[in-house]
């Protein structure tokens, strides 16, 4: 099977994936109890708006909740792939897609820089880690990367709640900008920052040991390898064997984990957002969750689905790329 084979494979099974989710998705919230249009309905009559027998009737136009179930999951298929994700009960009548679109860009900046910065600074703890194996370096770094791994997350941010906000009160515990936000372009986003550092960071220590292990694990696999003692043999400084050589001879695993990592990126940090109250996708489906606001959980359900499938797609074709023998799989 050639590169162009395997690409088409693997998108044909991803759309297949796509479309299975969308069927599980919809079956689940089918077989949920309780009747969401009731909970929307009473949801209006408290906010007092005079409009509700149309509003619902749109619903039920819209989303065919008065039709049999085989037409209304074939609405409810259009209507995802369009990415018309319905309206939220517990924001009026604010359209999913937008409260989602709101929420992405502080997952993306707050997931996306502790992803990276966990995965980087992992990986080569865990390359130097095999390297020095049995070493004080080694064993110091394996007990950290334990430690921080099976820590409870929520209490790993309030400990650094407590020392770097409430005892040293050098950093802000709670929120995403200072209230009000500042106006100076910059003065914004040094503001955002600083109130990115915590939440963070509390995310780099629960997610940087799994790949400091990983990388380990499979360095040690692939440093034993004869073409290592050849590299050895023509001069090759270690920087360059272990890194050039022995890494990408193990990175498939670490590719794959990074994938899943940043596929499940958008479904946000649901703990840690709520710990420091971080508007973010984490904070949305928890409110969404506890409130039973259905539109918000299927389509953070589905955007969350649809990031993985998408992110282990570019796995694959990383695959093809750094291991030609995965071609021909």
């Amino acid at each position: 099977m050639g590169l162009r084979e395997y690409l088409i494979k693997r998108i044909i099974i991803s759309i297949i994936l796509i479309f299975g989710v969308l069927t599980v998705n919809f079956l689940i919230f089918e077989a949920m109890p309780g009747n969401p249009l009731e909970n929307y309905i009473s949801r209006l009559a408290l906010s007092g708006r005079e409009d509700i027998q149309q509003l619902v009737e749109q619903m039920r136009e819209e989303w065919g909740l008065d039709k049999p179930i085989l037409e209304k999951y074939t609405i409810y298929i259009r209507n995802m792939l369009t990415f018309n994700l319905g309206e939220s009960v517990i924001r009026g009548r604010t359209k999913v897609a937008d409260l989602l679109w709101e929420r992405i860009p502080n997952t993306l900046l707050l997931l996306g820089t502790s992803s990276v910065f966990a995965i980087v600074i992992g990986t080569v703890i865990g390359v130097l880690a095999a390297y020095k194996r049995e070493s004080l370096f080694d064993s110091s770094m394996v007990l950290f990367s334990l430690l921080t791994f099976s820590l409870p997350v929520f209490w790993m941010g309030m400990i650094l709640q407590g020392i770097f906000g409430f005892q040293l009160k050098i950093l802000p515990i709670f929120g995403t900008t200072s209230i009000p936000p500042p106006k100076d372009f910059f003065a914004y986003w040094i503001d955002r920052i600083y109130h990115l550092i915590l939440p963070g960071f509390t995310l780099f220590l629960f997610t940087y040991g799994n790949y400091v292990l990983l990388a380990r694990a499979c360095v040690l696999e692939t440093i034993t390898e004869d073409y290592v003692i050849t590299a050895k043999a023509k001069g090759l400084k270690d920087r360059t064997i272990l890194f050039k050589h022995v890494l990408r001879n193990a990175s498939l695993p670490i590719i794959t984990n990074a994938a899943l990592t940043f596929g499940f990126i958008l479904s946000g940090a649901i703990i840690t957002e709520t710990v420091f109250n971080y508007a973010g996708m984490g904070t949305l489906v928890y409110n969404a969750i506890m409130q039973k606001d259905v539109p918000v959980m299927q389509g953070f359900f589905y955007i969350t689905a649809l990031t993985v499938i998408i992110a282990n797609l570019i796995a694959d074709l990383a695959y093809g790329v750094l291991d030609p023998r995965v071609r021909y799989g």
